[in-house]
């Protein structure tokens, strides 16, 4: 039991580990980060029911099994739910917080939520399905979950440095920082959900694209950091 709670719990700890260390501007507290992993249990009970909910009324408008349901399932239900409710839990803690005074403060949180919705997730699914899920999912889910923290901060530490800049786009950089790693997330999912070698063979050259995107962004994001003015 140990050992599945360890390969559950570590490479999401991992994750927020690096990109804790590419924060050179000014470290966030770590009470800070710890807080919004716990917090993230809330993101998860929310997007639970948020999915069950479109579950239900999904299917009254698309014929279930076809690749539009899935693509629409995967993305305005399962994506919407569970970016939208990080994303509630993300600026509910910190959008207001002192701390919050770099633009990649806003990687640093969003990624944490996220690995932290991932790590309470994969408890789940390592508890249920064993040490080969934690494997599985070690370099697929974690990882994906991670790159959409990445592009959700990026975003939305750029809708902090406008407003604090007095300009007028606050709100569609925020509405941006759910819809890009929503749509990502959908794109994961629906191909995720597809049968055959050849649906293998583009899960993997996706995941491949999206690490080596998502690592890229957040290495140039924490390049090009800077302090509100």
């Amino acid at each position: 039991m140990r050992l599945l709670f360890l390969a559950a719990v570590l490479p999401a700890v991992f994750l927020m580990v690096q990109v804790y260390k590419l924060d050179r501007k000014e470290k966030e507290p770590v009470d800070l980060l710890v807080g919004l992993v716990f917090r993230s249990v809330l993101s998860v009970v929310i997007a639970i029911v948020l999915e069950r909910a479109g579950g239900i009324v999904l299917p009254m408008l698309l014929p279930e099994g076809t690749l539009a349901y899935n693509a629409a399932y995967f993305t305005l239900v399962v994506g919407l739910a569970e970016e939208g409710a990080k994303f509630y839990v993300l600026k509910r803690r910190t959008w207001d917080t002192p701390e919050f005074n770099c633009r990649f403060d806003g990687v640093v949180y969003a990624v944490t939520v996220s690995l932290g919705f991932a790590l309470w997730e994969n408890i789940s699914y390592v508890l249920q399905f064993g040490l080969q899920t934690a494997l599985l999912r070690a370099v697929t889910a974690i990882p994906g979950h991670a790159c959409f923290g990445v592009f959700m901060g990026v975003w939305y530490g750029a809708a902090k440095h406008c407003e604090r800049a007095g300009g007028s786009k606050t709100k569609a950089l925020l509405r941006r920082s759910v819809i890009v790693p929503m749509i990502l997330h959908g794109i994961y999912d629906t191909i995720a959900s597809l049968t055959g070698s050849l649906s293998m063979i583009l899960f993997i050259a996706y995941i491949a694209v999206l690490f080596l995107l998502g690592w890229a962004t957040v290495r140039r994001a924490a390049r090009e950091d800077l302090y509100f003015g």
